[in-house]
């Protein structure tokens, strides 16, 4: 019966795992990083979406008053309040490559603002893009309640 040499090296799968390891820790540091941005970008549209819904009214009052239930918003109207308001806030500094849609329907009366911008992400993992975009948007109207 022979005896084999069972003898090697476990370097190599040490270093490996190491690199599997750090690749996973990179990659949970850049999601979190990219959710955190997302949530900060949700917080702009919503605060969007409603000044422009509030403040890109048209025809508030009229001679009959009010009579829908939600006010008519103007597209120009509510692209200068929504422009306007994430300027006041300082939303280009925050998020530079900061851009911003903002729509009126008209069948519902609502205003929907999308913003995008640019994530930086604190570590690079090889084969992922440099500066991956994320997105949010908000939707908003304003109701009217006549108590």
């Amino acid at each position: 019966m022979r005896h084999r040499n069972e003898r090697g090296s476990t370097i190599p799968l040490l270093v490996g795992l190491a690199a599997v390891l750090l690749m996973g820790i990179a990659l949970v540091i850049n999601a979190s990083s990219a959710y955190l941005q997302r949530q900060g970008l949700d917080t702009l549209a919503d605060g969007a979406a409603l000044r422009g819904a509030d403040l890109g009214a048209a025809g508030v009052y009229g001679e009959g008053g009010l009579t829908q239930t939600r006010l008519l918003q103007e597209q120009g109207a509510v692209e200068k309040v929504v422009a306007a308001y994430l300027q006041s806030i300082g939303a280009d500094q925050t998020y530079p490559g900061l851009e911003v849609s903002a729509r009126v329907n008209v069948a519902d009366r609502s205003v929907t603002v999308l913003l995008e911008a640019p994530v930086e992400l604190p570590l690079h993992i090889p084969g992922s893009p440099m500066r991956p975009v994320v997105g949010a948007s908000s939707t908003a109207a304003v109701t009217i309640q006549t108590d």
